[in-house]
């Protein structure tokens, strides 16, 4: 009798790599089959005719990913809007967990398989997408925090080229107007 199972997902950009994990009564772990699919929306529903013809559909199936950049946002709102049992873990956790299986060498699949033993051997929380409001704000963090971090280094190279023994002033005049133009965006964002 299955008492768990789990999809442990390495999401990378253009593909997810998948290894189906599962607990017995007798607290046998197995991992029994694995997958490889682009990360797309259409191999996102292959992905889901792949989970029901290996899994048993009473005991139920979390999948669990490792928070990857942008990378696993997709997937993670497709699983969710679809009312599969998502969970999204720190990578930092996934580092930690994975030293302790003794790997002798990483691969996406064996990526893929710590990530089930990860869930199969935790309680881990459901992962519910935010709203929109909360999405917009982390975008529009994203996207100031890059202003700031470009018009700092245009204001490094501004002063650099002051120093020089011979500065360009049309070099100073483009400096000064992209110092400019990231304002104006700064002040956008702030605005909207």
């Amino acid at each position: 009798m299955i008492l768990k199972q789990v999809a442990g997902v390495d999401v990378a950009h253009n593909e997810l790599v998948v290894t189906l994990g599962r607990i017995d009564s007798d607290l046998n772990t197995e991992f029994y089959q694995h997958e490889v699919f682009k990360n797309t929306e259409l191999c996102f529903c292959t992905f889901l005719v792949c989970l029901k013809k290996y899994t048993d559909e009473k005991v139920g199936i979390r999948v669990a990913m490792e928070a990857t950049g942008n990378y696993h946002q997709k997937f993670a709102y497709f699983l969710n809007d679809k009312s599969y049992q998502v969970s999204i873990i720190f990578p930092n956790k996934i580092s930690n967990f994975k030293r302790t299986l003794d790997l002798k060498t990483i691969t996406d699949k064996s990526m893929s398989e710590a990530i089930a033993m990860f869930g199969l051997s935790r309680k881990l929380d459901n992962w519910k997408k935010s709203k929109s409001e909360y999405r917009t704000i982390q975008q529009l963090s994203r996207e100031r925090n890059q202003i700031v971090d470009e018009r700092s280094q245009v204001k490094n190279q501004l002063h650099a080229e002051r120093l020089e023994a011979f500065p360009n002033k049309k070099s100073i005049q483009r400096l000064e107007s992209r110092i400019v133009f990231l304002n104006g965006q700064e002040f956008e964002i702030a605005r909207a």
